[in-house]
């Protein structure tokens, strides 16, 4: 079977199942023994052995040779051998002990490219249309000459702070419009007429009533009378 053929259905019949973590490596420059490796993560055991048989059954299916499973009693590391490429089904922690993605990850083949059925599929596939609203999708719009305005001078920040609060305080307090020949009372200042009510309050002194004029003193004249001898 052709071997993009073969990735193909072993990425497939991973996913049909949940792997995670999917990976897929050429090994042509490391071994002769095999073109490919898969490695993927299954949750628990019963997953494991799930994406085994998913993968031996689909191979199977489409006329392919699987030559030896090994790992399926318990579970943690499950091995499809298919000859031109090796499945590696793995629960996490083993996966993350043993590492192979350090020994066999020299040159990683994307998913995209290994979903490919064959060379003369993928040319006569159609490009990929990009969305318009993608940057990519856009067009260039063409140059436009850009005429560059001066700003206005602007105006010193006093005066205009100055103008601004004048015309506040105007718009604030109207101007009551006076109709000719009618006379305006001015009312008198504050303090004038704090002073007239200060005036008013303040008791008023009593006027000293004149003295009466000494009358003259009177002389009383005693008459003494002559007692007889």
């Amino acid at each position: 079977m052709d071997i993009k053929k073969l990735q193909t259905l072993v990425v497939d019949a991973l996913e049909d199942v949940k792997a995670q973590d999917i990976v897929l490596f050429d090994t042509t420059h490391l071994t002769s023994l095999f073109d490919r490796i898969a490695i993927a993560s299954g949750t628990s055991n019963r997953q494991t052995k799930a994406l085994a048989a998913s993968v031996r059954d689909k191979v199977k299916e489409a006329g392919g040779e699987v030559y030896g499973m090994e790992g399926e009693d318990t579970g943690e590391w499950v091995l499809v051998d298919l000859g031109d490429i090796i499945v590696h089904i793995m629960q996490a922690p083993i996966r993350a002990y043993y590492r192979l993605e350090e020994i066999w990850g020299d040159k990683p083949v994307k998913l995209g490219a290994a979903k490919r059925k064959g060379t003369k599929e993928a040319e006569e596939a159609e490009p990929k249309k990009i969305s318009s609203h993608l940057a990519a999708g856009k067009k260039a719009a063409a140059a436009e000459a850009v005429v560059e305005k001066k700003p206005a001078a602007r105006k010193p920040a006093a005066a205009k702070t100055t103008a601004t609060a004048a015309t506040r305080k105007a718009a604030a307090k109207p101007a009551a419009a006076v109709p000719a020949g009618k006379k305006v009372k001015v009312g008198a200042p504050k303090a004038t007429v704090a002073a007239v009510k200060a005036l008013k309050a303040a008791p008023k002194p009593r006027a000293a009533k004149p003295k009466a004029e000494e009358a003259p003193a009177k002389k009383v004249i005693k008459r003494i009378k002559k007692t007889e001898e």
